[in-house]
């Protein structure tokens, strides 16, 4: 049995009218949609299916919530998912999703597996930036956050001393000034002198 076999609709034996359909996405899915930004995953979709003449109407509405992780504290981030996605389906000669409100399949396709669907509804659904409204961030880390953007202003120079302290203590040992080269490089160096 595969990862999203319940996802399949059988649109070929579906009779004309209209059908709902409700599914549950929780961490698994995300998983098997090897998703990392996602940590957890309570959501619920109903599915409506409108089988008309000759197309399907879809018409899903998404709810729950989502874990993510915050960018700013680095804490769990529950965050609410209240998103809906409508589409128009039909069998043509080859596979076309070119538009965003029709999508044609193959007439030699006996279902469509909506996983993808839903995976992309619930993305879409979820801001590029993952941040716990103001005041809400694990303290300890906005403490430090703050610490160090206010050190920022004071000089790149005495921001890079105290970074080599902090390399110091973890390595226990200072980074070097001069680096060593590959000697690869270097004769590469010289036959590019030695031409010029």
């Amino acid at each position: 049995m595969g990862k999203f076999t319940e996802f399949k609709l059988m649109l070929k034996s579906m009779p004309k009218g209209v059908h709902e359909f409700e599914y549950h996405l929780g961490k698994q899915f995300f998983v098997n949609m090897e998703n990392t930004d996602i940590r957890n995953a309570d959501l619920t979709v109903k599915l409506t299916v409108n089988h008309k003449n000759d197309f399907y109407e879809l018409d899903f509405a998404v709810s729950g919530t989502v874990t993510l992780l915050c960018d700013r504290c680095l804490d769990d981030l529950v965050f609410p998912i209240e998103t809906s996605y409508h589409v128009a389906v039909k069998y043509g000669e080859s596979y076309d999703d070119s538009s965003d409100e029709l999508l044609v399949i193959p007439e030699s396709d006996n279902y469509l597996n909506v996983a993808y669907m839903l995976f992309d509804t619930v993305m879409l659904a979820i801001p590029i930036k993952h941040v716990h409204p103001l005041g809400k961030c694990n303290r300890a880390m906005s403490a430090l956050l703050k610490k160090h953007r206010s050190r920022g202003g004071d000089g790149d120079s005495e921001l890079e001393d105290e970074l080599i302290e902090e390399m110091e203590d973890m390595d226990g040992e200072s980074p070097s000034s001069e680096t060593a080269t590959d000697p690869r490089w270097d004769a590469l160096k010289n036959f590019n002198e030695n031409n010029n």
